[in-house]
């Protein structure tokens, strides 16, 4: 019963909020100063026994879930930590912070650092090694390990200035959390991005939001791109969120999506291709089978 209440009243806390924070599914400390460090990972991947350790010594803010506003202060969901039991199927244990002799929060936290914890099982003993992480494959890695981040305004281009806030997201790779404590300092210490150069990284790729009006049929042959909650530029790469999906895009793939905003000839996007890309000998084929990828992922309507 503990590990359902447990549970329950998390799902309610973040459907209350969702829309108003970024909720990344990782367990966050705060040293003193209250710069809090969020390490995300998924279920079952080490973020309690991080908690557990990491909390003796920093400030316990969650071992769930990192609640971030958009001006980077954190709310703390200190919950009690659930931890697996040796048999088999047999619910997680309910223990109270205090149980583990955890620290107490300092007052107004602040986002410094996010990590994706990375638990190096079955191979040699490796103490935490930190390494940066480009900003594409961050946002693909942090989308699937937050809550409700589809109901935030802008949500990739709110989730790009927050990675730009903390200068960028990094792995920690290591064997066991109690060498944590010491592997991490170096997060506290890190200074943000400089705002220059954040600019540079990415842009949004949707207009501003307008009403949507009804959707005309599309003439026979023509293609047109089905709607996105938001869409940005990384380097070459363009990462378009759905309802249900990220999906990143590349090559010819950005070109034909942007191109699609209304509908449009094939020979219309085989023009604006050929201005960025230049043409290729046997491009028909290539043409074809990039259409034919965006409509299976739901990203283009044929006519």
């Amino acid at each position: 019963m503990a590990e359902a209440v447990t549970s329950e009243v998390t799902v309610a806390a973040i459907l209350e909020r969702a829309g108003e924070l970024t909720m990344l599914h990782a367990c966050g400390v705060a040293d003193p100063n209250g710069a809090v460090i969020a390490l995300v990972a998924k279920s079952g991947t080490g973020k309690t026994t991080a908690s557990s350790q990491l909390a003796r010594t920093f400030g316990y803010i969650t071992d769930e879930t990192v609640a971030i506003r958009a001006d980077g202060s954190v709310v703390p969901y200190p919950k009690p930590l659930s931890v697996k039991q040796a048999k088999p199927g047999a619910a997680k244990l309910q223990v109270g912070p205090d149980e583990l002799g955890l620290k107490v929060a300092p007052d107004d936290p602040r986002i410094k650092a996010i990590a994706l914890l990375d638990r190096v099982a079955g191979t040699e003993y490796q103490l935490p090694v930190i390494e940066p992480v480009p900003l594409a494959e961050a946002v693909l890695a942090l989308i699937p390990d937050t809550s409700s981040q589809a109901a935030v305004v802008e949500p990739l281009q709110s989730l790009c200035r927050l990675i730009d806030s903390v200068g960028g997201v990094c792995r920690v790779s290591y064997s066991e959390a109690a060498d944590l404590k010491d592997g991490l300092a170096p997060l506290f210490l890190k200074e943000p991005m400089n705002p220059s150069e954040a600019i540079a990284e990415w842009s949004p790729a949707m207009m501003e939001p307008q009403a949507k009006p009804a959707r005309a049929p599309i003439p026979n042959g023509w293609l047109q791109r089905t709607d996105a909650v938001d869409a940005v530029e990384i380097g070459e790469d363009l990462l378009v969120l759905t309802e249900t999906e990220l999906t990143r895009l590349s090559g010819i793939g950005p070109v034909i999506w942007q191109t699609a905003q209304r509908p449009v000839s094939m020979q219309t996007i085989v023009d604006r291709i050929e201005a960025v890309h230049g043409l290729p000998e046997g491009y028909e084929a290539l043409l074809d089978a990039a259409v034919d990828g965006l409509v299976d992922q739901g990203l283009l309507l044929r006519g």
